[in-house]
C-alpha cells in the first residue's frame, strides 16, 4: 500500500487518481474528516485523519505502508516539522521508498516555502531512506483561478510585470510521473525537475487565453497592495500571504524558469501545453 499525505489538495487527489489507475492501493492522510469523501472518490481505499505536525498521527498512517508520497500543506509554517515527523516514522517502519513533493528551485532563500522544502530535502538525504524528490514548476492550473473574471472582462491580472517569464507544468503530468516513480524501479536517489513549458511571459499567457476564448485577453499588472487586499478578503492565512508576496517579488526580479527535458523523458512524450489545459478548462466549464 502507498501512503499519500496532504491528500485532499489538488496534487494529492491527482496522485491518488493516477495510482488508482495503475491498480495501486492508496491510503490517504487528510487534515479534516470532511475531506474523506474527496479522497475516496479519487480512489483511496483507506483514510487516516490527523495533523501532520502531531507525532500521534503517523503510526496509523504508516502502518503496513510500502511507499510514501509526502505532500506538505501549501505554504504551511510547520512544513519542516511535518517532514521530520514523516521521515522519523518512515525510518521506524522501514518504508521502502520515500517520495517527496518539493518545488522547482528550492534553493531560493527569499521564498520561504521553497527554502523550507530544501530543509526537508536535506533531512531526506540524511535519513538513509531510499528516496526520490520531485521538483515541479508552477501549475498551469493556477493560472485559471480568475477564469470567470477573465471571461467577463478579458483581463488576465498578475501581481508582477507582464514581461515576467515563468515556466509552467500540467498537474496531470506531475501526477503521472509521481505514479511512475512510486511503482517502477530505477528512480531511487533521483531528484527530478518537472517543467512542462519553456518560460512564458504573462503577455504570452494572455495570448493563449485569447486563442482559447476566441476574444481578446490583455495581461495587466496589479499592485501587491491590490493582491493583498483580495487575498485577505478571501481568508488567506497571513503566513501564506507574506510568503506569496515574497514569491511575487522574486518572480518580478528573476522570473522562474526551467527546462521541459527531464519531464519529457519521464513521460516518454511531450509535456502537455498551456493551450491544452486551457481548452480542457473551457470545454469542461
Amino acid at each position: 500500500m502507498i501512503l499519500v499525505t496532504g491528500a485532499a489538495g489538488k496534487t494529492g487527489l491527482a496522485v491518488i487518481a493516477a495510482l488508482s489507475q495503475k491498480g495501486e492501493a492508496v491510503r490517504a492522510l487528510v487534515r479534516r474528516p470532511a475531506q474523506e469523501a474527496f479522497v475516496r472518490e479519487a480512489g483511496s481505499v483507506e483514510v487516516v485523519v490527523g495533523d501532520m505536525s502531531h507525532t500521534e498521527v503517523w503510526p496509523p498512517a504508516m502502518d503496513g505502508i510500502r511507499a510514501v508520497y509526502h505532500i506538505a500543506p501549501n505554504m504551511h509554517p510547520e512544513e519542516v516539522l511535518m517532514g521530520r515527523n514523516a521521515l522519523n516514522r518512515a525510518r521506524e517502519t522501514g518504508v521502502e521508498h520515500f517520495v517527496f513533493h518539493s518545488v522547482l528551485h528550492p534553493q531560493t532563500a527569499t521564498m520561504p516555502h521553497h527554502w523550507n522544502k530544501l530543509r526537508v530535502e536535506e533531512m531526506i538525504f540524511e535519513s538513509g531512506l531510499p528516496f526520490t524528490i520531485l521538483q515541479p514548476a508552477a501549475y498551469m492550473q493556477n493560472n485559471l483561478g480568475g477564469w470567470r473574471l477573465i471571461r467577463e472582462d478579458g483581463v488576465y491580472r498578475v501581481p508582477y510585470p507582464v514581461s515576467t517569464r515563468l515556466s509552467l507544468v500540467h498537474l496531470g503530468d506531475v501526477a503521472q510521473v509521481a505514479a511512475r516513480v512510486l511503482t517502477e524501479p530505477g528512480h531511487t536517489g533521483a531528484t527530478y525537475e518537472l517543467v512542462g513549458t519553456q518560460p512564458l511571459s504573462q503577455t504570452e499567457v494572455a495570448e493563449a487565453l485569447s486563442q482559447t476564448l476566441s476574444r481578446p485577453v490583455k495581461a495587466r499588472e496589479i499592485t501587491l497592495a491590490e493582491w493583498r487586499e483580495q487575498a485577505e478578503q478571501d481568508g488567506t492565512p497571513e503566513y501564506a500571504v507574506e510568503a506569496l508576496l515574497k514569491m511575487f517579488r522574486y518572480y518580478a526580479a528573476y522570473g522562474f524558469v526551467g527546462s521541459p527535458g527531464v519531464l519529457g523523458w519521464l513521460l516518454e512524450r511531450a509535456p502537455r501545453t498551456l493551450g491544452e489545459v486551457l481548452e480542457n478548462w473551457r470545454t469542461g466549464d
